[in-house]
């Protein structure tokens, strides 16, 4: 079957079509192509750029048997694209949905085994933390999700010390690199890796429907924020 995965959740984003095998570990799926979409017109390219994917390639959208999308955090703008893209087709095939953290994402496609604190510049000072366990063998349990947060950038160098620390923005790793921490600079994350690590979670039967699919923004919207200082 086919595996459509959809991350719009940073500045970029893109998409990717897989095919898949029941018993293929992630790391057999074969990516048959994938499609680079421009930040800030996610709303006018997303649907579009899907159909030529799955089109170019001689398929239609009844080949697609499940998704796997980045349900945050980042854009609270982009994240909704993604999301409501994937709900509608998801709805109409009556397929499972695998809904990603980015975050999660960055600590699979770093390769690094146990304690792994993931770290994404969330801008105004602060840092998207998540930390995970991952396990040494695909035979041990799935990883599990220690917790995931956003916290000023002073705290997350502090916090930081304990943990194999992989990220792919730069700025981060080198503030990290110069507080003397240890750090595993990953490559910008592809739709590629969303792709491998919804086939782990469909495999496991981690997913969810699309009723079930809402955005992890970790980060309050303002208009949350404001109506707060209000209450």
């Amino acid at each position: 079957m086919l595996l459509l995965a959809i991350d719009t959740s940073g500045r970029q984003g893109g998409i990717a079509l897989a095919r898949v095998e029941e018993h293929d570990a992630p790391s057999e799926i074969e990516i048959i192509e994938i499609m680079p979409l421009i930040g800030g017109t996610f709303s006018a390219q997303l649907i579009p750029q899907i159909s030529t994917l799955i089109s170019s390639n001689g398929y239609t959208k009844d080949a697609i048997g499940a998704f796997a999308v980045v349900s945050g955090p980042g854009s609270f703008t982009g994240l909704r694209v993604g999301l409501a893209a994937v709900k509608a087709l998801a709805e109409i095939l009556a397929k499972p949905i695998a809904a990603l953290s980015m975050l999660e994402v960055c600590a699979a496609a770093s390769g690094v085994k146990g304690k792994v604190m993931a770290a994404l510049d969330a801008g105004r000072g602060e840092v998207y933390v998540g930390e995970y366990t991952i396990p040494s063998t695909a035979r041990m349990p799935a990883r599990s999700t220690t917790c995931e947060k956003l916290v000023t950038r002073a705290d997350f160098l502090a916090q930081a010390k304990a943990w194999n620390l992989a990220t792919p923005d730069a700025a981060i790793a080198q503030a990290a690199q110069a507080a003397g921490l240890q750090v595993t600079t990953i490559a910008p994350i592809s739709a590629a890796e969303v792709a491998r690590l919804g086939w782990r979670k469909i495999r496991s039967g981690e997913t969810v429907s699309p009723m079930q699919l809402e955005a992890n923004y970790i980060r309050r919207t303002d208009a949350e924020i404001l109506e707060k200082s209000r209450s």
